[in-house]
């Protein structure tokens, strides 16, 4: 069993510890922003496009592997098969995963506005093809009868062809990216949306755990205290400051979050090892993520990497949502 695989295990079982905490590198954003999704270079040369190219984007991937300390590592389809290749998770214990759908709202081509736009279901990937038995469903909803009813009938398909190939997945649920559902809403509207979606499903057509939006404290603990057997995650956002990243993971564990899989938080960060390193250490309880951000920034400092933003302004907690918690 690899990692993911032993932490869950104790979570169905009851047994599991602050340490069973999983944490997920998502490197699947090139399903949504194409080219712009391999981040942006630091200091591009003359002439050198503004982002990474696709094999930069692979060598930084497998280094994350090679740290061995994300749980998961989630990927497109295209990404995985390169990875395999060069037989990146020889030796490690982390779970390979791919995104299995990618719905309109997630597409961000640059000069488009499919990211405003009703969401439609899409998928790219091939489950008899994956090669993987685990990946990431998606789907957003957005009050809109028709369009959320549309989102279910997909999913339901998804179902059924998942077991038929015997592959797992772990469900995302976005924020709604229409205006019919006030944003103060947002988290009690998703809670009731996705336990309203799981109540008509048998355990073994379940997601393995939820991936969804920190709306605040009170909705996500609502969420993970209504039925202590779903395992709930959170995802990252955007980018935001170093003590933002630490502090969401902070936040969301103490609130019964069990899982945390971060993109842009990782990939535009001036180390990602180190960063992720920090996560670590604020889920197993060893650092604040006030001492948590001086580490990374002492870490940074110690390599020579230029960085983005000043100690003093990266350390402060800027995303709305946390600042009432923020300690």
């Amino acid at each position: 069993m690899n990692r993911y695989e032993e932490k869950i295990a104790r979570m169905v079982a009851g047994k599991d510890t602050r340490y069973d905490f999983i944490l997920a590198d998502a490197k699947d954003s090139d399903m949504a922003a194409g080219i712009s999704a391999m981040g942006r270079r630091r200091n591009p040369r003359p002439g050198q496009s503004d982002f990474r190219t696709r094999p930069e984007y692979l060598s930084e991937i497998q280094s994350i592997i090679g740290q061995d300390i994300v749980d998961i590592m989630l990927t497109s389809a295209s990404i995985l098969e390169d990875l395999l290749e060069r037989d990146a998770f020889d030796g490690t214990k982390v779970q390979t995963a791919i995104r299995a759908n990618d719905t309109t709202d997630l597409w961000r081509g640059r000069g488009s506005s499919y990211r405003s736009q009703k969401s439609m279901p899409f998928r790219s990937a091939s489950l008899e093809r994956a090669q993987t038995g685990l990946g990431l469903y998606s789907m957003t909803f957005n009050g809109d009868v028709e369009q959320d009813t549309l989102a279910l009938e997909d999913f339901a398909r998804f179902r059924e062809e998942a077991q038929i190939h015997r592959f797992s997945y772990f469900l995302e649920v976005f924020n709604p990216n229409e205006s019919r559902i006030a944003p103060n809403d947002y988290g009690v509207f998703l809670n009731d949306m996705i336990t309203r979606s799981l109540a008509g499903l048998k355990k073994e057509e379940k997601p393995v755990f939820l991936k969804v939006p920190f709306n605040g404290g009170d909705a996500l603990s609502e969420l993970c205290h209504y039925d202590p057997t779903v395992i709930v995650g959170i995802m990252g956002g955007g980018s935001g400051t170093t003590r933002d990243c630490l502090e969401l993971v902070h936040q969301a564990q103490s609130r019964g979050a069990r899982a945390a899989l971060f993109g842009r938080k990782i990939v535009d960060a001036d180390d990602p090892l180190l960063l992720i390193e920090a996560m670590r250490r604020v889920t197993d309880g060893d650092l604040s993520p006030n001492e948590a951000t001086h580490f990374y920034h002492d870490g940074l400092s110690r390599k020579g990497i230029k960085m983005l933003r000043p100690a003093e302004s990266d350390s402060l907690v800027t995303e709305s949502v946390l600042l009432e918690q923020a300690a």
